[in-house]
């Protein structure tokens, strides 16, 4: 099993199991880039309460990325719910570095965007996230 850990600024950290077996490249993807300090010090450029807080843009607009990477949406059982982790992409197979976590379910998201983890403590501070609040550091780890 792989956890992932986002620590914010002032400390508060959401813990984050992945899925591997259901999104292999997802996860490797953002496993590689967390834990090569790409995340820490970004902000959540997007929060809209009652949908998503979207993070990991390297310019802090939501049009920055790195290396593109395919969606892995086809035999993935896991869908949009509240704390979801999902990769955010402007079309199919344009993912990148941006993810966002999901604050309630939305199955229109299903087989559209890559679900890859689920936060399993501290989805508290997901809740009280504002635009522009910074992730201090992310690591990725296996358990």
């Amino acid at each position: 099993m792989k956890q992932a850990l986002i620590r914010l600024e002032q400390g508060q950290m959401i813990e984050i199991e992945l899925y591997p077996q259901d999104a292999p490249g997802t996860v490797a993807n953002f496993e590689k880039l967390a834990n090569q300090g790409f995340y820490d010090g970004l902000t959540f450029q997007r929060v809209v309460q009652g949908f998503v807080a979207q993070g990991g843009c390297p310019e802090g607009t939501g049009r920055g990325g790195t290396d593109k990477i395919p969606c892995e949406t086809e035999n993935n059982p896991h869908k949009h719910v509240r704390g979801s982790l999902s990769m955010a992409h402007f079309g199919t197979h344009t993912g990148s570095c941006q993810f966002f976590i999901c604050y309630d379910a939305f199955d229109y998201l299903d087989g559209w965007h890559t679900v890859f983890g689920k936060v399993i403590s501290g989805m508290e501070h997901v809740d009280a996230l504002q635009r522009g609040d910074l992730m201090k550091e992310v690591k990725v780890w296996d358990k």
